[in-house]
């Protein structure tokens, strides 16, 4: 069958649809169907232009998608008696009966991205067109004619935060799998409850022996920061790391000592601070080891505070502010220093419980592996020195077989459990998950580990972010959707160096957690990835330690390589002190133009946007933004940042986030602010000029073949 002629090569694939003719009904029609002609079979089939399914026989309507409900849940009844001699032209026809966590799935041969082919989207679109988009729109639905009996129809997302039809530019050395374990729902079960005793420790602690909560997300501050430096097995707890004392949770809790200074608005707010702060410092004091130089030091000025207080019944907000800073500068080298020890073994403590518990869940996995005789040991593989496009992070040891985990649906929500333990997710993120493993998994051609790989990964996001309200959300968020458009058509951005399969808009990432993260496309954490060439968005999370590893490691790779190489990086601008990382890229050689965004004129995506409401979806900044762009001559020669590209960035920002309501292709309205809207399209191939992107590296050899990786 040849549904495209040789003139459209290069092109996305679509079936050569004739006109729809008379022979199909109107119900048909408007449900996707339509009649083509086949020039190799020399005959007409039928093809849905929402599902990309053909047959050679007329469709049943109300027939279940085989792609966008796989379960057939909204399929209409079928008789079992009738048999039309319905065929599927090209999905496969195998009909074995999975396992317990099986999705059963169209046979689907996944090819590696290779620089010497073509790469082009697979669903019947202009390129750009996420794939999402074959399960259409609410509006499909309105243009039902009166008439017509509503057929059931696959669940369709009203709005879509990704395109994942964007191929990759980014060129990296082949390298071999990773040697982590791969994951198990029982080991994550146990790792998540380990994490909780660990939190649990940590607020025991701080309340115990500095009288203070825990500095909100300090926690999650200190998984990330002891990741930079963590040789140890264990995925998420760190477990070898030198220093053993954290710099960002010491510098964290000694910031709430005596007390925590919140954000003042109103003048009795900062009297009764001020007051509380004078308290806190001089019941430390005389609790503690102190000098009797200190001691005298801190009582006279807490006294001098508290007299002043009582007398001056007219001061202001900004006199109570300015009396409280001074205060502070006067006490606050004293109080950290007969809390200094204290907080250094809160630091000391938890760092060897999390020892502890990494090597009690990596006996526990051990133990499953053996009695699955699977073998911890990693064969050497044969890597050839050679530049591919980048893949997905491979694991080198085998999956152990996968226990029972559920799926049902309430609503637009996919629960998914596991031995009672549930976790959800909004289900148009659960159909993006479906996707991605599809595109990148290579074990798994029938899904039947795919349910539980979903529990691990949500579970382990979960457990990263924490129990309380909106915790850790904020580490994860993510720019709005029209940043990336203008990211992608203006710079040829096609990959994100910090993301995950919850919240990545291309398919092609760096994200945290190799193990369960590279069967959703994850390339591995940044800091062990090496491209030689492409154009990459740096949206870190706001830990001061892995921002500064980043910059060092975005300065090695621009400095090793002479193939086209750009960093567009995104990080608050924070200037009272001013961080590491930012100073550092504003003074680097390879930065080649800065920008600012200021604070509460744009917005982020939420962290946990994959179980929030939509209206909860977006959120201000409270910090301004720097955006710098780092690029080699030849990067910057590809993707200059001149003043009309520049502009088209900062035009992305005023586009409110908010307003996206549909996942088509046709233009939106978007609102800046209440008095400005302003239309904008998102890109096709006729708007995206031209960047070269397929266009490989000298020196760039095909892929290596999945199947032998």
């Amino acid at each position: 069958m040849s549904p495209t002629s040789s003139s459209n090569q290069g092109q996305p694939l679509s079936p050569s649809a004739a006109k729809p003719t008379l022979e199909l009904p109107d119900d048909m029609i408007q449900a996707g169907w339509s009649k083509c002609w086949s020039k190799r079979e020399n005959r007409p089939y039928y093809f849905n232009r929402f599902t990309n399914q053909s047959l050679w026989e007329m469709p049943v309507l109300g027939q279940h998608d085989v792609i966008s409900d796989p379960l057939g849940l909204n399929a209409a009844p079928v008789d079992p008696g009738l048999d039309n001699g319905q065929r599927k032209r090209r999905l496969s026809e195998e009909t074995a009966v999975g396992g317990a966590n099986s999705f059963k799935r169209p046979k689907v041969e996944i090819m590696p991205v290779t620089p010497t082919v073509p790469i082009s989207p697979s669903t019947p679109g202009p390129p750009g067109t996420p794939l999402s988009k074959i399960w259409g729109s609410p509006t499909d639905e309105k243009q039902q004619p009166p008439s017509a009996a509503p057929a059931p129809a696959p669940y369709r997302p009203t709005a879509v935060y990704w395109d994942l039809d964007i191929p990759t530019n980014a060129v990296i050395k082949e390298r071999p799998p990773s040697d982590a374990l791969p994951p198990h729902p029982d080991v994550e079960l146990q790792r998540a409850q380990l994490t909780l005793k660990l939190r649990k420790h940590y607020l025991e602690l701080c309340q115990q022996r500095e009288g203070i909560e825990p500095p909100r997300d300090s926690f999650n501050r200190w998984l990330l920061e002891r990741k930079v430096l963590d040789k140890g097995k264990d995925p998420f707890l760190p477990s070898e790391c030198e220093p053993v004392i954290s710099p960002a949770m010491f510098r964290e809790v000694m910031n709430d000592i005596p007390i925590r200074l919140s954000r003042i608005k109103y003048r009795e707010e900062a009297r009764k601070l001020l007051f509380k702060y004078a308290e806190s410092a001089k019941r430390m004091i005389e609790s503690r080891n102190a000098t009797p130089d200190s001691r005298k030091v801190v009582k006279w000025n807490v006294e001098d505070t508290i007299s002043w207080l009582r007398k001056d019944h007219s001061a202001s907000k900004e006199d109570y502010m300015d009396r409280l800073e001074h205060l502070r500068k006067q006490c606050g080298p004293h109080v950290a220093a007969v809390a200094k020890d204290s907080v250094e073994g809160i630091c000391s403590k938890i760092y060897h419980i999390s020892c502890d518990y990494a090597r009690r869940i990596r006996d526990c996995h051990s133990a499953l592996l053996k009695e699955c005789n699977i073998s911890e040991t990693v064969e050497a593989s044969e890597i050839q020195d050679r530049l591919v496009y980048c893949y997905p992070l491979r694991l080198a040891i085998p999956s152990p077989p996968q226990p029972r985990v559920d799926l049902h649906f309430e609503n637009d929500v996919a629960c998914v459990r596991f031995k009672g333990e549930m976790v959800k997710i909004n289900r148009n993120y659960f159909s993006k998950l479906e996707l991605l493993y599809r595109y990148s998994c290579i074990d798994d051609p029938r899904f039947e580990k795919f349910l539980s790989r979903v529990w691990c990964l949500i579970k382990r996001y979960q457990t990263m972010f924490g129990a309380g309200v909106h915790e850790g959300t904020g580490l994860q968020g993510a720019l709005p959707v029209p940043v990336f458009e203008a990211l992608h058509k203006q710079f040829g951005v096609s990959f994100e160096c910090f993301a995950s399969p919850l919240n990545s808009y291309f398919k092609q990432f760096c994200s945290a957690f190799p193990d369960c993260d590279g069967f959703f496309g994850s390339r591995g954490p940044f800091l062990s990835f090496s491209p030689v060439s492409g154009s990459f968005e740096a949206n870190p999370p706001f830990c001061e330690e892995l921002m500064d590893a980043m910059v060092s490691h975005f300065e090695d790779l621009l400095e090793r390589s002479s193939e086209p190489l750009s960093f567009i990086v995104f990080v608050p601008e924070w200037r009272d002190p001013p961080t590491p990382a930012l100073t550092r890229m504003e003074s680097s050689r390879f930065k080649r133009h800065q920008l600012t965004v200021p604070a509460f004129e744009h917005e982020y995506r939420s962290g946990s946007q994959h179980t929030c409401k939509r209206e909860e979806m977006y959120y201000k900044a409270v910090h301004g933004t720097a955006v710098l762009f780092l690029q080699n001559a030849a990067g910057f020669a590809k993707w200059e940042p001149s003043a009309e590209r520049v502009q088209e960035l900062q035009g992305a920002y005023r586009v409110s986030g908010r307003t996206l309501t549909s996942p088509g292709p046709a233009p939106a309205t978007g609102t800046g602010d209440k008095e400005l809207e302003t239309e904008r399209e998102q890109g096709t191939s006729q708007e995206t000029p031209s960047t070269g992107d397929t266009t490989p590296p000298s020196g760039v050899t095909p892929a290596p073949d999945p199947a032998s990786i």
